[in-house]
């Protein structure tokens, strides 16, 4: 674990992947076109849009609905290994990710990757990183309950915990890109920004709303953070998307 910023209130910063880190979401688009249409159906744009940012297991469920006659199971499989054969062929970085994980890793802030894709394609975008930025990795298939649930989120804020127990929920910000993220990221209390990509997100004031990564830093990051901290840890308590 690297030491922290002296006297800075932002002990972590919690990452989604898909759409926030990297604009993987065509890559999913085109794999569910490809699956639905292999099976004799036909896939719109508009159903496409009701999958970002939601749980490959519900994902399934509607493709299954559009015709793929595959279970739940055998669907997930196929579409993450689609999205991983088009990573590898190149890695689409969203605008400012890189640069904003690089500050933080400079200035000793933790990072935690809160992707609901599965541990094989976080660990191929991961890799892909010239450092290795993130200490905890929580995916899909390591949550009983997909975003908008909160689970993945205070689970990240539990294993950050181990290694530094005075690191609360108030001492962490978010950053996610669509409505099932932000959700998730906001109820678990944590400080929440929101970048949105492939869907709008509207201005409610729950969140803050950046048009981009690009050209933010750690100074704007910890603006956000709550003016007045409790004087002890906040504990995380808990209540398979892609993101």
């Amino acid at each position: 674990m690297r030491s922290p910023a002296p006297g800075s209130p932002l002990k972590a910063v919690l990452w989604d992947m898909d759409g926030t880190i990297v604009d993987t979401e065509p890559y999913w688009i085109a794999a569910e076109h490809a699956l639905v249409e292999s099976h004799g159906g036909t896939w719109s744009h508009r159903q496409a849009m009701q999958l970002v940012g939601q749980s490959l297991t519900f994902s399934a469920g509607l493709l299954q609905e559009a015709g793929v006659e595959l279970e739940i199971r055998e669907i997930i499989d196929t579409l993450t290994a689609q999205v991983i054969s088009s990573v590898r062929q190149r890695v689409p970085w969203r605008p400012g990710a890189r640069e904003l994980l690089e500050e933080l890793h400079l200035s000793g802030i933790r990072c935690a990757l809160v992707t609901m894709s599965e541990g094989p394609l976080a660990r191929e975008v991961v890799a892909s990183l010239p450092r290795p930025y993130f200490e905890v990795v929580v995916t899909g298939d390591t949550v009983s309950q997909g975003k908008p649930h909160p689970e993945a989120y205070l689970t990240a804020v539990e294993l950050l915990q181990e290694d530094d127990p005075g690191l609360g929920i108030h001492h962490c910000i978010a950053l996610e890109d669509s409505v099932p993220g932000v959700a998730a990221a906001v109820a678990s209390g944590v400080t929440t920004v929101a970048v949105p990509h492939i869907v709008p997100l509207p201005d409610n004031g729950d969140y803050a709303l950046w048009e981009t990564l690009a050209g933010r830093g750690i100074a704007e990051l910890e603006a956000l953070l709550p003016s007045t901290v409790p004087s002890g840890p906040a504990c995380a308590s808990q209540g398979d998307a892609r993101g």
